[in-house]
């Protein structure tokens, strides 16, 4: 999309939303939007744009006026007066008409008589002065008639004009649910809707939907990192796939605990706060308790310390957490190989068993952390956009903060479409400005590498602008050897 497409279209988009607001208690949105796009149409094709927003918005405001003014004509009027001989002001008026008609001379008596020229308003005049007078007046009210009766037909003929919006194409998509707040955006809905799209999505988790989810039922497949969309191509045969947005993995935390972390050299406090991944492990090697850390009066329980995640054998995060974890216990290295494999197991079964219960997706404990506090879980492991979401919904309370781990790996959030209607999908989220600035504005790296930042500034959430500790993840078999050698480790 050029540059002057782009800025047409988001003329356009707010063209239509300032039209929404104007005609707000007289049309629904989606007639605004119908009758704004329907005028858009009409310049398709034609080579100078500079001006199509303004005509558009031109074109658009007359049908929506002409409509309002169509609809109050409609509107039952108030009875006509009557004069004290009972007859009406308007069959009056006309019968005064039909006398001046036919003698000119009385046409000066009859106005004063009906009240438009009145003896106090207007001194007598000449009889000739009159007679032009009356002619003048049965002139403007036959004018103003016949001007009554072009504007009726020509609301009709716009009326008529004025296509009936199209039927929006329902497409069905199976997501990863840390994007379910962005696709119930209303803004999205209708930034899709003006597409000609509907989309209709249920959340899961990403492994869940690389394995167990029949994608049958569904347009696309839309998990939360590039191995599981691998998977899902290599198993339907699909080569296409979409990454529209991405995001780092992140510790959702407290201050308090921050602040212990950092005197016991886990966490570094720099532009953003830093989880050292290797020292964290020799604490989980050597079952080092809350309590046993140093000065700590934040969080004095005798429990482990753990990063909390979700099912490592239903949830993507979990596997992106495997993933850090197991390339820093194998040295440094990406985990590859039957030996490696055999190598870092123990640790990595260890790190998720000793947690107990965990949730199939990461939208369970985050919301948790959100609402009940540090006390079941100090660390939190999350994604990076779901952090700056809540930031954007008021719902991070003062003393919570985002850490990032070192290293840490980017989940590159995967659409595969499963058909032409997903496919469409894949594209729109991929390249249209609209979706992409509201992709940001839900806390995901999108190409509105600006807004992003903006969103993240604006809400006080201090971020990685440059992600440079970041590794690759395993290849997605050796990956689901590892997450089987844990489930086992489940019974």
């Amino acid at each position: 999309m050029s540059v002057d497409t782009l800025r047409e279209e988001q003329a356009i988009n707010r063209t239509t939303d300032h039209l929404i607001q104007v005609f707000a208690g007289a049309h629904p949105p989606e007639h605004v939007e119908g009758v704004t796009k329907a005028a858009h149409l009409r310049f398709a094709g034609h080579p100078v744009r500079e001006f199509v927003p303004i005509l558009v918005e031109r074109i658009a405001r007359g049908e929506l006026t002409a409509q309002v003014a169509a609809n109050a004509q409609d509107r039952p009027t108030a009875p006509p007066k009557t004069s004290a001989d009972g007859q009406s002001e308007t069959a009056t008026t006309a019968q005064n008409e039909a006398k001046a008609e036919s003698n000119p001379e009385t046409a000066a008596d009859i106005s004063d008589s009906s009240g438009i020229h009145s003896p106090e308003s207007d001194p007598p005049s000449p009889p000739r002065l009159s007679r032009v007078r009356g002619k003048k007046f049965l002139s403007l009210i036959l004018v103003a008639a016949a001007v009554v009766v072009a504007a009726v037909v020509v609301v009709n003929v716009r009326q008529a004009q004025v296509p009936a919006p199209p039927p929006l194409t329902i497409v069905r998509g199976v997501i990863g649910s840390e994007k379910k707040a962005f696709f119930e955006d209303p803004r999205v809905v209708r930034a899709l809707a003006g597409k000609g799209v509907r989309v209709e999505v249920e959340p899961a988790g990403s492994r869940q939907i690389a394995t167990s989810v029949d994608l049958a039922r569904y347009d696309f497949a839309f998990p939360s990192s590039a191995p599981a969309g691998e998977w899902i191509q290599r198993q339907r045969r699909i080569s296409t796939k979409y990454t529209p947005f991405s995001s780092p993995m992140a510790i959702a935390t407290f201050r308090p605990i921050a602040d212990l972390l950092i005197k016991a050299g886990v966490a570094k406090q720099g532009p953003v706060l830093a989880f050292n991944v290797g020292r964290y492990l020799e604490l989980v090697t050597t079952d080092v308790t809350w309590d046993q850390l140093p000065g700590n009066a934040a969080y004095p329980v005798d429990k482990s310390v753990l990063v909390s995640t979700t099912d490592p054998r239903t949830s993507n995060s979990a596997a992106m957490y495997l993933a850090i974890a197991g390339y820093v216990a194998n040295g440094g290295k990406i985990v590859h190989g039957a030996g490696a494999e055999k190598s870092v197991l123990p640790l990595m079964t260890k790190l998720f068993t000793s947690q107990g219960y965990t949730d199939n997706t990461s939208e369970g404990p985050f919301h948790e952390y959100l609402t009940v506090g540090m006390g079941p879980a100090p660390l939190v492991w999350i994604y990076e956009a779901q952090f700056i979401d809540a930031a954007t919904r008021g719902q991070v309370k003062p003393g919570m903060v985002l850490m990032y781990p070192s290293p840490t790996v980017l989940s590159q959030h995967t659409l595969v479409p499963l058909n032409a209607s997903g496919d469409r999908v894949g594209r729109l989220l991929s390249t249209d400005p609209e979706l992409q600035r509201l992709a940001a504005e839900h806390g995901f790296r999108s190409g509105d590498t600006a807004r992003f930042a903006e969103v993240a500034a604006d809400h006080r959430v201090p971020i990685a602008t440059d992600l440079i500790d970041v590794v690759d993840i395993p290849s997605y078999d050796t990956l689901e050897h590892l997450l089987d050698g844990v489930a086992k480790s489940y019974g």
